[in-house]
């Protein structure tokens, strides 16, 4: 996968490695300071090298990774996965956060049924968005 290239746009690189779906969600969480490179705020334009560690935050947690490789593709998930190497301390904490969720989820009480007009309206209302 990796080219004669030594560096690319760090959102690219998130793209390529499926940390998010589109490149544009990839600019967008540079933009939103949700991608750290050795500790710093990463804009999407930042050039990524092997050997950078990132700090990325998604829907799944936070990663701490290692670059490993370079890629100006997407692929599957199996290469995707050989493109960084994550650290042990992160997968623990992920796997602890999932287990916390699931336990939370056991708690959360869900509607009954769907909100009926009425109460939508009264819901708009307590939002400040009254027409």
């Amino acid at each position: 996968m990796s080219g004669t290239r030594t560096n690319m746009r760090i959102d690219k690189w998130l793209w390529a490695s499926r940390f998010y779906k589109t490149r544009a969600l990839a600019a967008k969480a540079c933009d939103l300071g949700r991608v750290r490179l050795d500790g710093a705020l990463a804009k999407p334009a930042r050039d990524v090298k092997i050997g950078d560690r990132l700090n990325v935050t998604n829907d799944s947690g936070l990663y701490e990774i290692e670059v490993v490789e370079l890629s100006e593709i997407r692929g599957p998930a199996a290469a995707a996965q050989k493109l960084f190497s994550e650290s042990e301390e992160s997968r623990e904490a992920r796997a602890k956060l999932l287990a916390e969720k699931r336990v939370m989820a056991q708690f959360e009480s869900l509607p009954e049924a769907k909100p009926t007009g009425r109460d939508r309206r009264m819901l708009n209302k307590f939002r400040g968005r009254e027409r």
